[in-house]
């Protein structure tokens, strides 16, 4: 049995946590299956899997060496095609992206439903996170990033710039009135976003003379997350300096008011990044394309 067989058959059984199950789906002998897990398990020097009566659970390595293997099953799938009609041999696999929270909700998400109709066999791993994940350590075939990218190794394809946007909620306002300039916000607060809890806060950001600067301001409240932040600007805890396309529902809606529009927080770049590591998939690069104009479309909204 080839080492590709033995990773077939140990991904079906990681899939299924099941010796049992995964010899049934893939029409072999259960001993044939145990065998060819142990041969593997031989060939690497570690223990893939932790075996009981009841179930079959990875190990660390196993969960590991689960990741790459889905990788490779899938580019060899896809090695195996390649040269026949996409039509009669549609785009499979697994992509795995990351994203914000906002982005995903309001951007990626309501439209994924026609890319899956067009590749029906893609299968999306879709990461909503807040913090800079590791692209290669943590398996992701392409993120979606906001802000500057300066993480040596990694290859940057620019979507747009967003426009940044001031905003308070009619409660804060209420209580502490509208802040009409700079020198006022030394009577507000703001509410504190920083993807570390117990770093430094910048306090607010704004632009002068074609150069990017930050005003101290208090705040009662810091958090960590977007929808954190953008909920706690509705709870009229402080200002909050945001991408205004995020929230413009809200801003026409009344539930959120624009503040200061003449000293808004500096344009902030959207992009795709994906390391060079290895040449993109088909299906990879099939997806970024896609992703990649329905993020214009979001920014032109």
């Amino acid at each position: 049995m080839s080492f590709l067989d033995q990773m077939n058959i140990f991904a079906r059984v990681a899939e299924l946590s099941s010796f049992t199950q995964a010899a049934d789906s893939l029409g072999l002998p259960k001993a044939s299956v145990s065998n060819a897990v142990q041969q593997l398990e031989n060939q690497l020097g570690v223990r893939l899997l932790h075996r009981t009566t009841r179930k079959v659970v990875l190990t660390n390595d196993g969960q590991s060496f689960y990741e790459r293997c889905k990788d490779a099953l899938a580019d060899m799938d896809e090695l195996q095609t390649m040269f026949q009609l996409q039509r009669a041999n549609p785009l499979k696999g697994r992509v795995r992206l990351d994203m914000s929270t906002v982005v995903a909700r309001q951007a990626v998400l309501p439209r994924l439903p026609e890319l899956l109709q067009q590749h029906p066999q893609l299968q999306l791993e879709i990461s909503s996170t807040e913090r800079r994940v590791d692209l290669v350590r943590e398996g992701f075939d392409c993120v979606v990033r906001a802000g500057p990218v300066t993480d040596p190794g990694l290859i940057t394809r620019p979507v747009g710039a967003m426009r940044m946007a001031n905003c308070v909620s009619p409660a804060y306002i209420a209580r502490w009135g509208v802040p009409q300039s700079l020198a006022d916000l030394a009577r507000h607060t703001q509410v504190i976003y920083t993807a570390t809890l117990g770093a430094k806060p910048t306090g607010f950001d704004y632009s002068e003379a074609g150069e990017d600067r930050s005003l101290p301001m208090p705040g009662p409240v810091t958090v960590n997350n977007a929808e954190a932040y953008q909920a706690a600007c509705l709870a009229g805890l402080g200002l909050i300096q945001v991408p205004f396309v995020g929230v413009r529902e809200l801003i026409e809606q009344g539930q959120l008011v624009e503040v200061l529009p003449d000293w808004p927080a500096p344009p902030m770049p959207l992009s795709l990044v994906y390391a060079n590591r290895r040449n993109l998939s088909t299906r990879v690069r099939v997806v970024m394309d896609w992703l990649h104009a329905v993020l214009l479309d979001y920014l032109a909204e």
